[in-house]
């Protein structure tokens, strides 16, 4: 795997801690160089080096594509295979990219072939056990926990749309669904006052064969931010993560998150961008 020195920033580090392009190689070993497998309504399937997963039903939430091997001798002929497969199908597509992905002008390719570049997102990684270690700390009355059923499903799918201001349908009707599913495959993470009373912070922690668990989502009332609800899950979803034998943590964050993480002690390996192709736009 090739790996850009220059990608790496990072806070001091104990020396007992792995050095970012370790961090990274175990990231790519053992979450990106494996083929993961599908199911039966999210089929996973291979073109070449690219790996299109995605809901068979169209009007689903969720396709993703990733070509971690490169893009072989014809990337642009490939590029195009997809990118037209999703056209037939109606179905808008996000092929997730790394800064140290081959062919080097990915993004560009993509572009030209129809796909839009979304905001730059840092990966960042590090080891969950130092980060379960540390104190939560929360205000008076406070509490996270996980979600235990499609109450607070429901209540999340309010907090993020009053967060975001659009439809968060796929909250209870894709997320939800795939939580009762396949409890396996993740947690999700609620900061409450109270049961009744609105959700104040949610996050989830998602989990596949590797060593990781995935920190995904965080998203906090405005009346609520800087109050250390975001932290609260980020420690709470490693202690959860340690308990189902993953020992290491990875988020994509924003230009907003990934100060906090980084205080935490993780570290940035690289940069990973989205192209969005959407056939009904």
């Amino acid at each position: 795997m090739p790996v850009n020195p220059r990608s790496f920033q990072s806070d001091a580090a104990p020396a007992s801690a792995p050095p970012p392009e370790q961090l990274l190689r175990v990231f790519h070993d053992q979450t990106r160089a494996p083929v993961p497998l599908g199911t039966a309504e999210r089929p996973l399937e291979l073109d070449g080096p690219v790996r299109k997963h995605y809901d068979l039903d169209p009007a689903g939430h969720f396709a993703m594509v990733e070509s971690p091997d490169g893009l072989g001798d014809d990337p642009d002929g490939l590029v195009l295979r997809v990118r037209d497969f999703f056209a037939e199908r109606g179905q808008k597509v996000e092929w997730k990219t790394y800064d140290y992905d081959e062919p080097s002008d990915l993004g560009a390719r993509l572009e030209a072939a129809g796909f839009v570049r979304e905001d730059d997102e840092a990966l960042i990684l590090g080891e969950a056990a130092p980060l379960a270690a540390q104190d939560l700390a929360l205000p008076e009355g406070v509490v996270v926990r996980a979600a235990d059923g499609f109450e607070d499903f429901a209540r999340m799918r309010t907090m993020s749309e009053t967060v975001w201001g659009d439809d968060h349908a796929w909250v209870t009707e894709s997320l939800y669904p795939e939580w009762v599913a396949r409890p396996d495959s993740m947690d999700v993470v609620v900061v409450e006052e109270s049961r009744e009373g609105p959700v104040l912070c949610a996050a989830r922690g998602e989990y596949d064969a590797s060593g990781f668990t995935g920190l995904w989502g965080g998203s906090t009332l405005p009346e609520w931010r800087g109050r250390g609800l975001y932290r609260a899950t980020l420690l709470h979803r490693a202690r959860l993560g340690l308990d189902r034998g993953k020992e290491y943590v990875r988020v994509d964050a924003s230009p907003d998150s990934e100060p906090i993480l980084r205080r935490l002690g993780l570290h940035r390996v690289a940069t990973t961008t989205p192209y969005v192709f959407d056939p009904t736009a």
